[in-house]
């Protein structure tokens, strides 16, 4: 018997999961419950999801297919360790291997779109409501956004963090005028503002700073607040009214920044992002056999739960993927009474999975990489990496990090606070997302790609673990131009 077993975390803090998972999936596997010439070509793949609201079902399916749409022999069975239980576990993997038998769809359930790029996925149409309502979502959850983040704080408001940042800052602008090079008006650009409390800290503290050595910094402070959700800018705003005559708000595209503030190339000293990276579309490719595939996706309501919803809500289950798709256009007002709204848009994101399938990008004439990269630089940055991977391109992070670049002092930088992959081997042992973090989306970001398209453009990147909290997975991502 014949199977690839990949073991996608480390083991020693799962051994008791996997212990009850794998001797499960053997037996069946010895009983004959899948077909014998397809168990050469089956790839096992147990997780442990962190997030524990994610788009994975416990058991899952991927198809191979060439770029033609013909399928390929590799099969992938993937197994969330987490969410498999034990009285339901072996139903579940008779139900997979009879799947990988069959050539219908592995979804029973409601299918909200095709096959297609994740970046595309109605996922996004959901993390984009979620920005634009968040007040109707934060009333029905009886909780803020900040409250539903791990240890119910952000690492972004950390006083101390902050305080460093501003001493950094300063340190640079007093550089600058012994140099007799400082701009006459100093431009610090924040994107994706959450509520505005780290700005206001930040202000705060460097208002203090400026008064403490007599700089004469402050006044000259130019500070854009963006984002492109109007309902979070207006909360940043009443969060920095002490420094309104500083404050600039901008609704602006994370992904390009540059499109909104082009008049400002060359001019901004100092941009600042928390978690902005991980909320935006991304793709995914995997290596395996000396090949790359894309992975497609596409999104649907498990049977059980649109049925679930259809009843408790009073939509006919033909009706729902015509009105999930309205309700993304129109927002909570779509049906009649807003409160039941909002609450048909919680059910429908809490029970949101995604389904996937590998294609060969062999024949495929575009592949959807970055600007400025090609295979042959994926090898560089692969060199060092296990020969089986899947990995984040991503995409949204990469535009917005490439289009930021132009509005950068000579001596500016960029700060970035996030989760990162620095090293392409760190995708081996670990699910990277995509997972949802209250009604939003989370990837971790591929802060090697960063790094790789950074050197490209003559840029230093360097990353430095988040020091102020114990615990953090949060990465500082620090870039400035090359001398």
């Amino acid at each position: 018997m014949a199977v690839i077993l990949h073991v996608n975390y480390l083991p020693q803090a799962r051994k008791a999961a996997a212990k009850e998972v794998v001797p499960t999936l053997f037996n069946l596997l010895e009983e004959g419950q899948a077909d014998p010439n397809l168990q050469a070509h089956l790839g096992v793949h147990l997780d442990w999801i962190q997030y524990r609201h994610n788009f994975r079902e416990a058991v899952t399916v991927r198809r191979t297919l060439t770029g033609r749409g013909e399928p390929l022999p590799p099969v992938e069975l993937a197994i969330d360790v987490r969410q498999a239980r034990l009285e339901t576990f072996r139903e579940e993997l008779i139900r997979a291997f009879d799947l990988i038998r069959s050539t219908g769809d592995l979804s029973d359930g409601v299918i909200l779109e095709p096959f297609g790029l994740c970046r595309s996925s109605v996922i996004w149409g959901f993390n984009r409501l979620f920005w634009h309502h968040l007040p109707a979502w934060e009333e029905a959850a009886g909780h803020s956004y900040d409250a539903a983040l791990p240890g119910g704080k952000s690492d972004a408001n950390h006083p101390e963090a902050v305080a460093d940042s501003v001493v950094d800052f300063w340190k640079l602008l007093k550089d600058l005028e012994r140099r007799n090079q400082l701009p006459a008006e100093i431009f610090v650009l924040e994107i994706g503002v959450g509520t505005g409390k780290r700005a206001r800290l930040w202000l705060d503290r460097f208002r203090a700073l400026d008064a403490e050595r007599g700089s004469g910094f402050y006044p000259r402070l130019r500070f854009l607040l963006s984002d492109y959700s109007t309902p979070v800018l207006d909360k940043a705003m009443a969060a920095v009214r002490d420094h309104k005559e500083m404050v600039s708000l901008l609704v602006l595209d994370a992904m390009n920044p540059y499109r909104t503030l082009s008049f400002l190339r060359y001019k901004i000293l100092y941009v600042h992002l928390t978690n902005v990276y991980d909320n935006l579309p991304t793709e995914e490719l995997v290596r395996r056999d000396g090949r790359y595939y894309l992975v497609e996706v596409r999104s649907y309501l498990p049977a059980r739960d649109a049925a679930r919803i259809s009843e408790a809500l009073g939509v006919p289950p033909g009706d729902l993927a015509r009105t999930i798709g309205k309700f993304l256009e129109i927002g909570p007002d779509y049906l009649p009474d807003r409160t039941r709204g909002v609450l048909f848009w919680r059910e429908v994101w809490d029970s949101l999975r995604l389904e996937e399938r590998l294609v060969s990008l062999d024949e495929v004439a575009d592949p959807p990489l970055p600007h400025g990269l090609d295979f042959a630089h994926l090898e560089d940055l692969l060199q060092e990496a296990p020969s089986v991977l899947r990995f984040h391109l991503s995409s949204g992070a990469v535009e917005s990090f490439q289009n930021t670049l132009p509005l950068l002092h000579p001596r500016g930088y960029l700060q970035v606070q996030d989760i990162f992959v620095t090293e392409m081997g760190e995708y081996r042992h670990g699910f990277r997302g995509p997972g949802k973090l209250d009604g939003s989306v989370v990837n971790w970001v591929n802060g090697a790609l960063l790094r790789e398209v950074g050197a490209r453009a003559g840029y230093d990147v360097h990353f430095a673990p988040f020091r102020y909290r114990e615990g953090s997975n949060t990465t500082l991502l620090h870039i400035t131009q090359r001398e």
